[in-house]
């Protein structure tokens, strides 16, 4: 199977930003995998259903935290889907199993991440079932990276640099939802999780007290909290999660349970309630800079 990469080529921007009108914190928010604009030749080369292909998706985050901006913080928000394209990894972290030619040199296919069928260009959804009945070329996948990958880390990077310049720090929120139970590939493989997973690293990419805060408040609230366990943190959080530089980086992994209807990819009963609580922490987040702002 050969997939054109021109005919799917920038269907939809890679990206949104909602900005607040003015930037009061040093925050910036990123939805890396809630995007759910799908390229049609893709859609058409891939074996699984309109649904099934959804199965990696971390459904309506995006909508979740989307009172960032009204509390001075933007949000970054993917708008092409994880099955397509994964953000949370290296540029280059490619499973060669799934092409039809060589790889260049400079690919990582070595990540537990590549041999799980889950790097840059996925073969798999999060499930463990196949994207594609054969494969395709290393063409496709750069093709990709670059219109759609790189965009949107270059915008990351910008929101990031600009924090920094007109805070002298910034903190990026890293966010994301789990299945309710530990699929095939994970680890956890059966387990019910709990509502929310807090990652930095092991304590290497923010410090304890922004952890402190949004685990209590969290627990505050009622919900379950874990800390980097089994989710301590992706690509991003890794990558742009250096304190020393003045940038830290946390992420959160939501529990799609509380939210929505996990089989129909549908928003549920709860999403009102939880998106209320996820307001609710991004107060006291900004609320505690805004503090340590007027203290400066």
């Amino acid at each position: 199977m050969n997939i054109s990469a021109n005919d799917q080529h920038r269907e939809t921007p890679a990206f949104e930003i909602d900005r607040p009108k003015s930037q009061l914190v040093p925050y910036v928010f990123a939805s890396p995998h809630s995007g759910r604009n799908y390229p049609k030749a893709f859609v058409a080369a891939s074996r699984l259903n309109a649904l099934d292909i959804r199965k990696s998706e971390d459904s309506f985050v995006d909508e979740l935290f989307a009172d960032a901006p009204v509390h001075g913080a933007p949000l970054l928000k993917a708008l092409f889907p994880r099955a397509y394209v994964d953000p949370n990894r290296e540029a280059w972290e490619l499973d060669p199993r799934m092409f039809e030619d060589k790889l260049p040199r400079y690919v990582n296919t070595a990540s537990a991440r590549v041999y799980a069928g889950l790097g840059t260009v996925a073969r798999v959804v999060s499930n463990g079932e196949e994207i594609y009945d054969g494969k395709i070329l290393f063409a496709e996948a750069k093709q990709r990276i670059e219109s759609v990958y790189m965009p949107y880390h270059q915008a990351l990077s910008g929101l990031i640099a600009e924090t920094k310049e007109r805070f002298g720090r910034c903190i990026l929120i890293d966010c994301h939802s789990m299945p309710s139970v530990g699929g095939p590939l994970d680890r956890d493989h059966g387990n019910q999780r709990v509502d929310f997973v807090l990652g930095n690293n092991h304590g290497e990419t923010c410090a304890p007290e922004l952890m402190k805060l949004a685990d209590s408040t969290l627990r505050a609230a009622g919900y379950v909290v874990r800390l980097n366990n089994p989710y301590s943190g992706g690509y991003t959080t890794r990558h742009y999660g250096k304190p020393r530089d003045q940038v830290q980086a946390l992420q959160i992994e939501i529990n799609r349970h509380l939210y929505m209807d996990e089989a129909r990819v549908e928003r549920g009963p709860g999403f009102d309630d939880l998106k209320r609580d996820i307001s609710h922490l991004i107060t006291v987040l900004a609320d505690a800079e805004l503090s340590q702002l007027a203290a400066e």
